[in-house]
């Protein structure tokens, strides 16, 4: 019913690109900050601008990861070393947290000025699993996760939701690291084995291929299936919607 194996008995979800059409957004503030600061450094040290690919950078260092993970992936691939900063450290500053924390002020301008949307089929899907009384979770790199939930219509949807607050709080390393997901599991009261991870980046459906998660499901809104499957999804939609398709294939050994 839910075109899954039986085997499924709790649904675990990344945030951005999966639930809510947020990671469009995510892309587009990586891209103003990283541009900014890479014209200010080609000026800096008399270099050729090349400018962050919203498709191909995005996708390789930032997308599913912490904040401070994807800058620090990012700035690695271009040589770049930064001192780390503070917490504390405004935009503007030639630090991780510096740059990181531009990246978030962007986000949440943005998310205010344009709202966030949910994705219809995910918002049907998750209503359904709602209505079986089955254990729901979301687990998101990001801090600003309860907040988008709210906007996006997803209040009092999920048992569980472990963040980027969670995630610090309990010292649990992000994505592709399986940490987060494993956490979710267990404050579900549930195996790895008995649960799915529904995620659309790439580092996510990596985690939830080395936590040892009964099913993996690949969404793929960008037109990436295939690298999905290589880092280990068991199956790819490109709607949670298509999930509930009787015609949807799923494991043959352990049918639906």
């Amino acid at each position: 019913m839910l075109g899954l194996p039986d085997s499924i008995h709790a649904f675990l979800f990344d945030l951005d690109g999966v639930l809510t059409q947020t990671a469009k957004v995510h892309d587009a503030a990586w891209k103003d900050m990283f541009d900014g600061f890479l014209r200010a450094e080609a000026a800096r040290t008399g270099t050729p601008f090349v400018p962050f690919d919203a498709g191909a950078d995005y996708d390789t260092y930032v997308d599913g990861r912490p904040r401070l993970d994807g800058t620090r992936g990012f700035l690695a691939s271009r040589g770049i070393t930064l001192p780390e900063g503070d917490p504390g450290d405004p935009r503007g500053t030639r630090t991780v947290y510096g740059l990181s924390n531009e990246k978030n002020d962007t986000v949440l301008r943005m998310i205010r000025e344009q709202g966030v949307e949910p994705y219809a089929g995910s918002l049907d899907y998750v209503r359904k699993l709602q209505a079986l009384d089955v254990p729901r979770a979301v687990v998101s790199s990001s801090a600003n996760c309860r907040d988008v939930l709210h906007a996006a219509g997803y209040d009092g949807l999920f048992d569980v939701i472990v963040d980027g607050i969670v995630a610090h709080d309990e010292n649990l390393p992000g994505k592709p690291a399986p940490d987060t997901f494993l956490a979710a599991a267990r404050k579900l009261g549930c195996t790895p084995a008995e649960a799915v991870v529904f995620e659309d980046a790439l580092a996510g459906v990596a985690a939830g291929r080395a936590g040892g998660f009964g099913y993996v499901v690949g969404v793929d809104r960008v037109g990436q299936a295939d690298a999905l499957r290589e880092h280990g999804a068991d199956t790819v939609v490109t709607d949670l919607a298509d999930l509930l398709d009787p015609r949807h294939p799923h494991d043959p050994e352990d049918p639906s």
